[in-house]
């Protein structure tokens, strides 16, 4: 199957349809989009408190938020190679969500991905087969992906805020609570700092909170179509995959901000 029948059978997956053209290809490079009327438009975002929103030059927002690691509980995690890291997540007990883990789920991919896809954390299919992402969720994320020319594990990086599966009182999957997230992001800061990605696309609202250290009470809603920054790093805030399971009508809404990432991508090189 050619590239772009193959993009086209992904967006058919999203349920998107042939929603935009190549204006022309570039070996190496990702193309410009011609997005059709038919797709919805991302409205102005409304400016986030104390944060200033730049126009640039093509009239996508830039919120300039410098975000520093922080430092770790064991600063010994600042300095891991991968295998030390993986194993220093294989064991940990900072929080209680060890008590309760099959196994960890570390993340997934090229480690030197010049992409980076951040979600908030595993499920239970994800707790059992240690891999972030698998499952019905996991399989439109990899459509996404297929849609802007990327696959799992080919330039791309696969983590989660938590590693650790969270659950509610009845083994349900629930989100990673603020002590929870804030116990495991070291390890994501430290693998972050291995792999250097150009992109980083915060899926979903646990993912964009953590990532960019905004009030826990920020709507999804205010933060998308504007490009963010994690250090000197741009990020790209969209749903989660398990959402737009839920939310059919907002995967229009999500193709947009992924042609934002890929612009994104462009202009960072």
């Amino acid at each position: 199957m050619t590239d772009p029948a193959r993009r086209f059978a992904f967006l058919q997956e999203m349920g998107l349809g042939p929603i935009w053209s190549r204006r022309d290809i570039v070996s190496g490079t990702v193309s410009e989009f011609q997005e059709a009327p038919a797709l919805e438009q991302v409205q102005p975002v409304p400016s986030v408190p104390a944060t200033a929103l730049i126009p640039t030059a093509d009239a996508v927002q830039e919120q300039s938020v410098q975000v520093t690691p922080r430092v770790s509980v064991d600063a010994s995690v600042q300095h891991m190679d991968w295998l030390q890291l993986q194993s220093a997540v294989s064991g940990c007990r900072q929080c209680t969500l060890c008590h309760s883990r099959t196994q960890t789920v570390f993340g997934t991919g090229d480690q030197k991905a010049r992409w980076l896809f951040v979600g908030e954390g595993p499920g239970r299919n994800e707790d059992i087969q240690g891999e972030p992402f698998v499952g019905p969720a996991g399989k439109l994320l990899d459509n996404m992906m297929g849609a802007m020319g990327l696959k799992r594990g080919e330039n791309t990086y696969i983590a989660n805020i938590v590693k650790c599966r969270p659950t509610d009182g009845n083994r349900k999957d629930r989100p990673p609570a603020l002590d929870e997230a804030t116990a495991c992001m070291p390890y994501l800061e430290r693998q972050i700092a291995l792999i250097d990605p150009t992109v980083i696309v915060a899926l979903g609202k646990t993912a964009a909170l953590s990532l960019l250290k905004l009030d826990p009470a920020t709507p999804v809603s205010r933060l998308r179509g504007s490009v963010h920054r994690y250090g000197d790093k741009p990020v790209i805030v969209t749903y989660h995959p398990a959402y737009l399971l839920r939310n059919l009508a907002d995967k229009g809404k999500t193709w947009a901000d992924l042609c934002l990432a890929m612009r994104s991508f462009e202009t960072a090189d």
